[in-house]
């Protein structure tokens, strides 16, 4: 797509019909909410929703039938169906909306639902592109919209208490930080179960992508396709990099390296490995490696300082402090702290969201951090398929 066909196209999204909510939201008000776009992932969030007290899914939006029906049947019997996003945007009765479309269509969704007077929860990444970032962020700041974007770990408890260990000097100077996240995929290298395509409107899917024939491995498998995601530094590399710039005070890395093949599923276009390397001027470094072809290790990341190292996951945390003398035994001793996960963070986040919708307090993953974040996969991705180094700003 053409820079100005963009351009056009968020034109068109942002001159939605601005409205504000159609009421005030008292204490004991249910809060509205419509989902758009309930394949896994949103019918997943709509499922957290179905079982926290204050909110009433009211529609279920999707271009594929057999998708909205299963979010409606699983999480919201009494909600209406459709597939055409503008019906829920037009509906006054609907405070909020919750979008897990693909990635190329958040920025556009995004724009037009706060134009309606929708707040929003919104999947990482929040943008498709680098230059999505300004109108986006002006669109929402204009709006004076509530827009949660889905990095869920700035509401996860012990991601609280591994930044205050941080913020506290624990670890001393912290100069490299590691992120990784392995995952399998190879029994998805092929595509999904079959898809009725007399039940998806394509064309609506693809939205402001190139138009082509139905290809059923890139709508089951979309992230690893350019024209709709942007592989795993902005799927998986997003979130970890989001930690990074939360609990360091820094979100704009100034040099991008990266490499990434397809040696394991070649008929994806977004590599299935790599290794990236980001410079925070003045800060610190950060890197990421992963592969799509084991589970063995997970995602997580690990700071090391002069004092200290910390190793922090999804299920928790670990600090290490410094030993005496140098060793190459593989084997890390008793941890000074430790905290674990209760639950998934996603809940906390749902929660966090529907309190800043009654409150109108900003909320925990706000719009600025969301572009933040997929600017740095966004980079590593210029660098990796341009194969140089990557400054920033050029």
């Amino acid at each position: 797509m053409s820079d100005s066909t963009r351009r056009t196209f968020l034109k068109v999204a942002a001159a939605a019909t601005a409205a504000s909510n159609a009421h005030i939201l008292g204490a004991n008000d249910r809060i509205r909410i419509g989902g758009i776009g309930t394949g896994g992932r949103g019918q997943y969030l709509l499922s957290i929703l179905s079982k926290l007290p204050g909110n009433e899914i009211a529609a279920v939006c999707d271009v594929y039938a057999p998708h909205r029906a299963q979010a409606r049947h699983d999480s919201a019997p009494d909600a209406r169906e459709t597939g055409d996003f503008h019906e829920i945007l037009d509906d006054k009765s609907i405070d909020a909306v919750v979008i897990a479309a693909p990635d190329h269509w958040h920025v556009p969704l995004v724009m037009a639902a706060v134009a309606a007077g929708k707040d929003v929860y919104v999947e990482k990444p929040v943008t498709h592109s680098m230059d999505e970032g300004p109108a986006l962020q002006k669109a929402v700041d204009e709006s004076g919209r509530i827009v949660q974007v889905g990095m869920q770990q700035r509401s996860w408890p012990h991601y609280f208490e591994a930044k205050a260990l941080i913020e506290a000097g624990e670890l001393g100077e912290i100069t490299s930080i590691r992120t990784y996240w392995y995952q399998n995929h190879l029994h998805r290298g092929a595509g999904g179960a079959g898809i009725d395509v007399s039940k998806l409107d394509w064309k609506m899917w693809l939205g402001n992508a190139p138009e082509r024939p139905f290809d059923e491995r890139r709508y089951t498998q979309w992230r690893w396709f350019w024209d709709y995601g942007g592989g795993a530094l902005t799927d998986l590399f997003a979130h970890w990099v989001d930690v990074v710039h939360w609990t360091m005070h820094c979100d704009t890395p100034s040099t991008a390296v990266a490499l990434g093949t397809n040696w394991a599923l070649p008929d994806w276009e977004c590599p299935d490995t790599i290794n990236a390397a980001f410079e925070y001027p003045g800060k610190f470094d950060v890197s990421y490696d992963g592969s799509l072809i084991g589970y063995r290790e997970g995602g997580g990341m690990s700071y090391r300082g002069t004092k200290a190292m910390l190793r922090l996951h999804r299920n928790g945390y670990w600090l290490y402090p410094e030993m005496p003398r140098y060793s190459e035994n593989p084997d890390t001793d008793v941890p000074a702290k430790t905290a674990k996960s209760q639950r998934d963070g996603t809940i906390d986040h749902m929660e966090n969201f529907l309190d800043c919708v009654r409150s109108r307090k900003a909320p925990n993953a706000p719009v600025a951090a969301g572009i933040a974040a997929a600017r740095a996969g966004q980079l590593g991705n210029i660098a990796m398929r341009e194969k140089h180094v990557v400054q920033y700003p050029a």
